[in-house]
């Protein structure tokens, strides 16, 4: 209707109208607007109403868009004469079907975050999110809830094998390519709630996600490759919020040595007071260890974990990094058998593992957060965050 072809005259046609976008600027509302004037430029008697009724028509292709839930800035968004006539008329929040509104209560700043604020992005970040289900009239309203980061489908073979975190047909990760949880409100995908008992209070609930349960999830993964844990030789690398609940859950497992490796002094100390046996020396490769837990995403501490992980042992690749890595085939990486494994976050099922790993070690994991704040503080403790002067600060919505 607005190219150079013509206006088709899709008012004169006895078909079924259905109002659409060639999702260059999908706001529908605007586009009812200009179908309008194009129709008052062959009819001026026309009225809004008949475009009204090709924006309807789109319901009988998607007739579950029905049940979505609308906030507008604008009282009469329903009305066809008005929207004709007011620009601006846009949507504040959707909550789809299938979705619920969440209050947060605490957002969570995470090192991944920080690729984002890099790269740039429209949508709004913040993945580690806990709050109140606002929903009235829903089961879950009132609830508390942590935000599960993968959407998934629930009947793909990874889903019904409990594999949620591996969905095959949903990439949709909740902070990364859809909003997330620097705000007030977020709209969550029902199956992506995850109830957290009252006995964990606010301030630890977000800590179940990629603190607990990413780092969890590793070692459970891996656990069947390694020697027995009281004999057992373990090199993490990266103390950040990963490699630090890591060395919890690691310890909660019965595991005795560890050894951290991070270039900040202040990291080394809090691993050591978490109970990490030595600090391994930058550029040390004479030592060898049964399994490396790799944190920090660093190409160089790839390279050095596949250098001194003992023959049969495991490199455990939790860390992550978009750009790309050339592994460089060395003896010490040629002549050797080990097992490089990689662990993306958790399934589902393994929520009640992470609480009770939680509630054990409550007041090891309360040491990692060191800021809270409010949202208009957001800016300010990002960069801080960004320049490693927090560990996991949380924002408090």
């Amino acid at each position: 209707m607005n190219n150079s072809v013509g206006y088709a005259r899709p008012a004169a046609r006895p078909n079924r109208v259905v109002l659409g976008t060639d999702g260059i600027g999908a706001d529908m509302l605007e586009e009812a607007r200009l179908a309008y004037v194009r129709l008052r430029e062959d009819d001026v008697l026309a009225s809004p109403d008949t475009v009204w009724g090709w924006l309807d028509n789109g319901y009988s292709l998607f007739p579950e868009a029905r049940q979505d839930r609308v906030t507008w800035n604008y009282d009469h968004a329903d009305s066809a004469w008005h929207v004709a006539f007011t620009p601006g008329v846009r949507a504040l929040q959707v909550v789809a079907d299938g979705e619920v509104l969440l209050k947060i209560r605490r957002t969570a700043l995470c090192g991944s975050d920080v690729k984002l604020w890099r790269k740039g992005t429209t949508l709004v970040p913040g993945h580690e999110i806990f709050g109140v289900v606002q929903q009235p009239g829903h089961a879950l309203h009132g609830q508390r809830c942590v935000v599960y980061i993968p959407v998934h489908c629930g009947h793909c073979g990874a889903c019904r094998a409990g594999l949620t975190q591996c969905c095959e047909t949903e990439s949709t990760l909740m902070g990364w390519n859809r909003d997330g949880g620097y705000a007030e409100y977020v709209a969550v995908p029902v199956q992506c709630l995850l109830q957290v008992p009252d006995d964990i209070d606010d301030d630890l609930a977000p800590l179940l996600l990629d603190t607990t349960g990413t780092a969890a999830h590793g070692l459970r993964l891996v656990q069947r490759l390694l020697p027995a844990p009281a004999l057992a030789r373990v090199l993490i690398t990266g103390a950040g919020p990963v490699g630090l609940g890591g060395l919890i859950a690691l310890r909660d497992a019965g595991f005795t040595d560890i050894t951290i490796a991070d270039p900040r002094e202040a990291r080394q100390q809090l691993a050591l007071s978490l109970s990490a046996s030595a600090v391994l020396p930058v550029g040390e490769l004479s030592q060898r260890f049964d399994l490396v837990l790799e944190c920090s995403g660093q190409h160089a501490a790839r390279d050095q974990a596949m250098h001194i992980v003992a023959p049969r042992g495991v490199v455990l690749w939790v860390g992550e990094n978009d750009d790309p890595w050339l592994v460089q085939e060395t003896k010490a990486v040629r002549r050797k058998d080990f097992f490089l494994v990689r662990s993306f976050y958790f399934p589902k099922a393994e929520h009640e593992l992470n609480i009770g790993l939680l509630r054990r070690h409550a007041a090891s994991y309360r040491r990692l957060v060191d800021q809270v704040f409010d949202v208009d503080e957001l800016p300010a403790e990002f960069a801080r965050f960004v320049r490693g002067e927090r560990i996991k600060p949380l924002m408090k919505a």
